[in-house]
């Protein structure tokens, strides 16, 4: 998964890709520049992974008014969107065995769905969420 949080926002965005390489991370740019007027400057924070590295990519950023900051290594804590991952793993993969990558992409893609909706109240919401779900795990709650 290709992924990018909006602080501006609170909103969180997704493409599940098939290899996260070069083409399909500039393809991602494409969409979350697609996402705000062309005159406004976005800034993106960035990890160390080697499809973000690489000129045509820095570029293309240039071009089209994005500016690229990358953390140092051993800085992922410095990019907001880790915890947004943290809690899509936990709703979505922890404790599964999805029968294939389809079903897999399409949980992913629903908790984002729902999380986006919830954002306003996302406190609230993500406590009762993971009240349910650790219910539903140890049986006290019916499916």
């Amino acid at each position: 998964m290709l992924g990018a949080y909006d602080l501006s926002t609170d909103r969180l965005y997704g493409h599940i890709v098939l290899k996260k390489n070069r083409p399909a991370f500039k393809k991602f740019l494409r969409y979350v520049r697609s996402l705000h007027p062309a005159d406004v400057h976005i800034g993106i924070v960035l990890d160390n992974f080697s499809p973000h590295i690489s000129h045509d990519i820095a570029v293309w950023a240039t071009a089209n008014n994005i500016e690229l900051a990358f953390t140092p290594f051993y800085g992922s804590w410095l990019d907001r969107i880790e915890a947004q991952f943290q809690a899509l793993r936990y709703f979505t993969l922890d404790g599964t065995d999805h029968p294939d990558h389809a079903t897999q992409a399409r949980m992913i893609r629903r908790y984002i769905a729902w999380r986006n909706r919830h954002a306003a109240n996302k406190r609230r919401a993500v406590r009762e969420t993971a009240r349910r779900a650790n219910a539903m795990r140890t049986g006290l709650l019916g499916r």
